[in-house]
């Protein structure tokens, strides 16, 4: 009965161990980006420029928000939402395996110095942390919940080391140890098993080193324990990539081919290191050692395969091959990919940059509806007309999507700043959508301008060019303030504004006036009106961008 007792305490004390490690990594990770959520944009254009400079990214991230497997699909989102090749997706997630060993040497820090041990320095952080967050401002808020996560990491690894103690001399835990040791397909299935679980393999390394810590696992059963958890790991983005599309999937299989290759390789290597080695395998492995270790191996790793990338690519693209129609013909699985992929919430720094992306794309596709306007009226040509209203469609569709996408980003763990960047960026998407509306009523009126064969008079005709060509640049004027954040430009687009406002009135006065003289056609007179009305409601959306741009200072 008091074996049975002590069975369950060892559990429960397990449990809560790897619950405070995972909730103090997490937290850890929230600041972390918080942290670093300004330099997401600069991250992602370096994501989709230089497969080299990936690998470095996926290192840098995983480092960050503290999880191969979460940056793993993270790129899947990425790969799902075209925002990346598969070529580029192989240098991230090769790099995420080297920034994942991060955390294996936080662990290890105790061993180096006594006032590093978690028992000294769980608390201390703790406390450090909490008084940054209560009392500092949103920059030392962030820091103090990078702390309070580091000490609560240390209080799970305490935990864990401590419900173990009793343990410690227990010759079945040493016989269990020995026997992977001895054995690298259970020790392998063991780490892919515990890994696969919790679904983290900076957690499932950091269990390893709290048993490690009482001298329980000898170094061939830690090597073979690790090489599985590298595959372990892949299990997440697996699960991930079921909704996605076909690239997305080869990207997660690629991710799977990669660990595999990899620990098949060193597990020969090991293998016939420790037939000639039997006294060093016997070894109790450090804290430390298991850092190397997992080090050596991630770095090694992406050494020796990264020249092989297309290779891997060519694999997963052969392991999984397009669907195809009876006559042979590929099937596009989507014609166009949805770029905001929920995956990529994991890293709401990154989701702002995309989202801003899609943003200017929304912009844009508005530019050219004011464009298309124009043309029209000038051209005479109803099928310009007819693009303007698809393309409104398609507007209208993004302000929702992009709607529906900042909510969410507003629900994860953002910092204030960030905060400020989603409100801003509802408040544009509104107005953008609501340029384009301007321009569909314009489409109607040229559209009917166009079948009734009405004319402006040559001066209307200018005035109308004009003041669609003042209205056109500022509007563009207003997106690159967004798009460069180069608030110089603000105050041009407000001056642009008023003077706006001034010539919509002088051109009501004076078209009134041609109407009253019989200069002008009444129908034409009504349509050029409603013109210029809804030329100046786009400028006013204009001042509200730049505004909106500005309240995330």
């Amino acid at each position: 009965m008091k074996d049975m007792s002590t069975l369950v305490l060892t559990i429960i004390g397990l449990l809560g161990g790897l619950g405070l490690f995972l909730y103090g990594m997490n937290i850890m990770a929230d600041g972390l980006q918080k942290s670093a959520g300004s330099k997401m944009k600069k991250l992602l254009s370096i994501l989709t420029t230089n497969r080299f400079l990936g690998v470095a990214v996926g290192a840098l991230v995983t480092a960050i928000i503290q999880s191969s497997s979460a940056t793993t699909v993270m790129v899947v989102g990425f790969v799902n939402a075209g925002l990346l090749n598969l070529l580029q997706a192989t240098g991230v997630i090769m790099g995420a395996n080297i920034g994942t060993t991060i955390t294996s040497w936080i662990v290890s820090l105790g061993e180096w110095a006594s006032f590093l041990k978690p028992s000294t320095l769980a608390p201390l952080a703790a406390g450090i942390g909490a008084m940054m967050f209560v009392f500092g401002n949103d920059r030392k808020r962030q820091a103090g919940e990078i702390i309070i996560g580091f000490g609560l990491l240390f209080m799970g690894l305490e935990l864990m080391s401590n419900t173990m103690k009793p343990f410690q001399g227990s010759q079945v835990f040493r016989d269990a140890f020995q026997t992977m040791g001895a054995n690298p397909i259970l020790g392998i299935l063991v780490g892919l098993i515990v890994t696969a679980v919790i679904q983290s393999s900076s957690a499932s390394v950091g269990i390893l080193q709290s048993v490690a810590s009482l001298g329980l696992v000898p170094w061939n059963a830690a090597v073979y324990i690790i090489l599985g958890q590298n595959i372990g790991t892949c299990v997440t983005a697996l699960l991930s990539a079921a909704g996605a599309n076909r690239t997305a999937k080869r990207a997660a299989l690629i991710h799977l081919l990669f660990n595999i290759t990899g620990t098949i390789l060193f597990a020969v290597g090991s293998v016939l290191f420790f037939r000639f080695n039997t006294g060093f395998g016997a070894i109790p492995v450090t804290l430390t050692g298991i850092s190397i270790f997992h080090t050596i191996f991630n770095v090694a790793n992406t050494v020796v395969l990264f020249p092989f990338s297309k290779q891997l690519v060519h694999l997963a693209e052969k392991l999984l091959p397009e669907h195809k129609t009876a006559a042979g013909d590929e099937i596009a699985e989507e014609k166009l990919l949805k770029r905001l992929d929920e995956r990529i919430l994991n890293n709401p720094g990154f989701a702002i940059a995309t989202t801003v992306e899609e943003v200017l794309k929304m912009a844009d596709l508005t530019s050219s509806n004011l464009r298309l306007c124009q043309q029209a009226l000038m051209e005479r040509d109803d099928a310009l007309v007819q693009r303007v209203f698809e393309q409104e469609d398609i507007v209208d569709r993004s302000e929702k999507e992009i709607t529906e996408y900042l909510i969410k980003i507003n629900e994860e763990s953002i910092s204030e700043r960030q905060s400020h960047t989603v409100t801003a960026l509802l408040h544009t998407i509104n107005d953008i959508e609501r340029i384009s509306d301007h321009s569909e009523n314009m489409a109607e009126l040229i559209q009917n301008y166009i079948r009734q064969d009405l004319h402006f008079s040559e001066v209307a005709s200018d005035e109308i060019r004009t003041m669609m060509n003042m209205v056109r640049d500022n509007f563009e004027e207003a997106v690159n303030v967004r798009r460069q954040y180069d608030f110089r430009k603000a105050e041009s687009v407000k001056r642009q504004e008023d003077a706006v406002d001034s010539m919509e009135e002088d051109l009501r006065f004076e078209h009134i006036n041609r109407l009253a003289q019989n200069a002008c056609d009444t129908r034409a007179g009504v349509i050029f009106l409603d013109l210029i009305s809804n030329l100046e409601r786009v400028s006013d959306h204009c001042v509200n961008i730049v505004e909106a741009a500005e309240s995330e200072l």
